[in-house]
């Protein structure tokens, strides 16, 4: 079964390398269509759902290459501007998994504040170097949870990060205390940003944004392991499906 599988597979790749992109959109949405509808309710839902997290999958990487290597969303939500105006110039910023470095760049350009971006990801780490020079702007390799700041930093930014760590309380409490900082800027996705994620997690489909995820919050869960890592709450946001948050010490 899985040979002949492989090779219907082969022969839809080849008939869509075929076909005008609206003669394909037709056949898949007449397709997908009868499928669903001959099905359960619960059974059709799983197969829309599944399809939808591959379809969300292709769609990440793709607005980062149409956004010239710079994923669009940093464009479209405006969620730079969170962090930004609420930094000053005088601070010491670390913008723990600054990926490409996009955040980092900004906050620096636009405060004038000096900021350190750290991530785990040794080829992100040499794009966000090529990409962004500014004199108050550095990056280096370095895991999140080996945290070891040889300077103090004033402020943390964690920008969708905390949702890829398991112990995530204690992951806050550790990083406050090394690098001595008494406020932190997080940014987390929200479980409750739509209902289709509980009817997914209900039917047992993926409904994570990101298989890394270790959790996507709700608030309540949000005020509770933040509290419990000796955090206050001192302003929150709910924007684009996000939880946007200053907390200090």
């Amino acid at each position: 079964m899985s040979r002949l599988i492989r090779i219907v597979a082969k022969g839809i790749a080849w008939l869509a390398s075929l076909l005008p992109q609206p003669a394909l959109e037709l056949m898949l949405n007449r397709a997908i269509t009868h499928r669903s509808q001959s099905l359960p309710a619960d059974e059709a839902l799983r197969f829309l759902f599944r399809l939808d997290a591959e379809l969300y999958a292709l769609q990440g990487p793709l607005a980062g290459v149409y956004g010239d290597g710079v994923h669009t969303k940093h464009k479209h939500t405006s969620y730079h501007d969170f962090f930004i105006e609420r930094i000053r110039a005088d601070e010491r910023v670390l913008d723990i998994g600054c990926g490409l470095g996009a955040v980092a760049h900004d906050i620096a350009l636009r405060t004038g504040a000096t900021v350190h971006g750290i991530d785990l990801n040794e080829d992100s780490i040499a794009e966000a170097k090529r990409r962004f020079q500014l004199p108050n702007l550095s990056f280096a390799v370095q895991d999140a949870l080996k945290l070891d700041a040889e300077t103090p930093f004033d402020t943390i930014v964690l920008s969708n990060v905390l949702e890829h760590i398991m112990e995530r309380p204690d992951f806050l409490k550790s990083a406050m205390q090394k690098t001595a900082a008494k406020r932190i800027f997080i940014r987390v996705p929200l479980f409750e940003r739509d209902w289709r994620v509980p009817l997914k997690k209900e039917l047992g489909v993926e409904w994570r944004l990101d298989l890394d995820h270790k959790t996507e919050f709700t608030l309540e869960q949000f005020a509770q392991e933040t509290s419990e890592a000796g955090l206050e709450l001192v302003h929150q946001e709910v924007h684009w499906g996000e939880v946007w948050a200053e907390l200090h010490v």
